[in-house]
């Protein structure tokens, strides 16, 4: 299968779009240090979308550094020079750019599973569950589906006990929606969202019996499943 990676930007998913939108404003100063964003609320009804999708825009500022959130409060632009990574949304629809970004996306998903395996408490189980819950109910077959398939794996990254960990993989996992709409726009999306499903189970089964080999096995064959889904070859060794 080969993926027009213009189609992948005209298929963008919107919580990836809004934040693309909010950052643009804040790299070029209509939103200025120190400034808090509106509501969740007003964003969700002035952009036409739920507030799920504006959590997970801000989600996503908030792994590149450009807002920070506090807890009651709201979310605040960042000073610039405590803003961490951020890439050239436009660099991604550059085939090796986005192949390189899913490369680098290999090993540390793998050892997060690994990681979740042995470090993860109650809590964390019952995220990754609530996620895997939702990509298997009546949102699979739409955009809540590819927000619940990056909550699962960024319950994963926190389940390590690494916060650098769920800061790069979240960081990384918004990009790679890309590919995950790209694929379904792709196939036969029945197909797809169910081979997709089974593989997330095998590793949440893995990382619940505390086995850190299969853990690691499991997201391997599941992310170069998803590779080839919108035909990269990796190298992996």
């Amino acid at each position: 299968m080969s993926v027009d990676f213009g189609q992948i930007r005209r298929n963008e998913h919107l919580p990836a779009r809004i934040a693309a939108q909010i950052g643009s404003d804040i790299q070029e100063g209509r939103l200025k240090p120190g400034d808090k964003l509106p509501t969740e609320h007003f964003l969700a009804k002035s952009l036409g979308v739920s507030r799920s999708v504006v959590r997970e825009a801000i989600a996503q500022l908030r792994n590149e550094g450009l807002v920070e959130t506090r807890q009651g409060v709201g979310a605040f632009v960042t000073e610039r020079q405590s803003r961490t990574i951020r890439i050239d949304e436009g660099e991604l629809f550059k085939r090796d750019s986005f192949r390189d970004l899913f490369q680098l996306r290999i090993p540390l998903e793998i050892e997060a599973a690994g990681l979740a395996a042995v470090h993860y408490k109650e809590a964390d189980l019952e995220r990754i569950d609530e996620a895997l819950a939702r990509m298997t109910g009546s949102e699979k077959w739409t955009d809540e589906g590819i927000d619940a398939d990056l909550a699962f794996h960024r319950a994963i990254a926190e389940a390590t006990g690494n916060d650098y960990f769920a800061l790069f993989i979240g960081f990384i996992a918004e990009r790679i929606s890309l590919a995950i709409a790209a694929a379904r726009a792709r196939v036969e999306l029945e197909e797809i969202v169910n081979v997709t499903i089974d593989e997330h189970v095998v590793v949440r089964n893995a990382i619940a019996s505390r086995n850190p080999k299969a853990a690691r096995e499991a997201m391997r064959a599941h992310l170069l499943g998803a590779a080839s889904r919108v035909d990269l070859t990796l190298e992996t060794y």
